[in-house]
């Protein structure tokens, strides 16, 4: 526990100086780095892809995918970026068929696209008018929720929810997470309108911390799900005592581009 509060607190503030005080680049380059780690962490930490050619090319794509979202995130070189992905993933199939199977491929682009795209809402988000003010809503949603539902779980908690894939999840620890997010967005919502003199719609702030809550535990257990099918406890280890990647991150995958959504289609600041 030690290891992971101090974890926690050298690489909140580290983070949140990419956030919040580095060009945008700085965040594309950051979850760039993180997809790489998150692609090793998915396909060869869990035996899922074990293959060399696929590690390297859904590595080199996961880059450029957080990259592009620096970019503007205009379509036509994603594209033509997806077709030579999916090509040499093609020709890797074809040069293995007997021993490389079409699953493993498509986890393969799973990791290789799905993970980076979702990941890169943080930097598309930050391009966004307010971008710096609302870059801090997934994070937000997602931390402030895992600690209502950790402290309510704990105290409260009694009528498990998955018991097979999160034997700690509790009905009682998802309210208290749901409840957490609301309260803290509306606080985050209040400081916007007091202190920085913004229009903000209190409902969106509420909207926002539900579903952003709700998001937060799916994410978490969809992950779990993955851990528990492949055998592992942890995906990685690059961040003592919080395991890898996937495991800090595993809400955020979804949080995040949720967020992205809510902002475009109900933002939370109206003038």
């Amino acid at each position: 526990m030690k290891t992971r509060i101090i974890v926690a607190a050298v690489g909140l503030p580290l983070l949140l100086v990419v956030l919040l005080v580095l060009p945008p680049v700085a965040t594309g380059i950051l979850v760039g780095a993180m997809s790489v780690i998150a692609v090793y962490e998915l396909l060869y930490m869990t035996g899922l892809a074990r293959n060399l050619y696929l590690l390297v090319l859904s590595a080199l794509m996961a880059l450029a995918v957080a990259m592009w979202s620096c970019g503007g995130g205009t379509w036509k070189p994603a594209l033509v970026g997806i077709w030579l992905y999916l090509m040499a993933l093609s020709a890797v199939m074809l040069s293995a068929h007997t021993a490389l199977k079409f699953e493993t491929v498509c986890v393969s682009m799973f990791a290789g696209i799905v993970i980076p795209l979702l990941l890169s809402s943080l930097t598309r988000i930050l391009f966004l008018d307010y971008g710096r003010f609302y870059i801090l809503i997934p994070l937000i949603l997602a931390f402030s929720s895992d600690t209502g539902a950790y402290f309510a779980g704990c105290y409260l908690g009694k009528h498990k929810m998955a018991p097979v894939v999160s034997p700690k999840k509790t009905w009682e620890g998802v309210a208290g997470g749901v409840a957490a997010a609301v309260v803290v967005m509306v606080l985050y919502a209040l400081i916007l309108d007091l202190a920085f003199s913004f229009e903000v719609n209190m409902g969106a702030a509420i909207v926002y911390g539900v579903l952003g809550s709700a998001t937060s535990v799916v994410g978490d257990l969809f992950f779990s799900v993955i851990k528990r099918q492949t055998g592992i406890k942890d995906f990685g280890f690059i961040l003592p005592g919080h395991g890898g990647i996937l495991d800090r991150f595993d809400s955020m995958t979804l949080v995040a581009p949720l967020a992205e959504s809510l902002i475009l289609l109900l933002p939370l600041i109206v003038g």
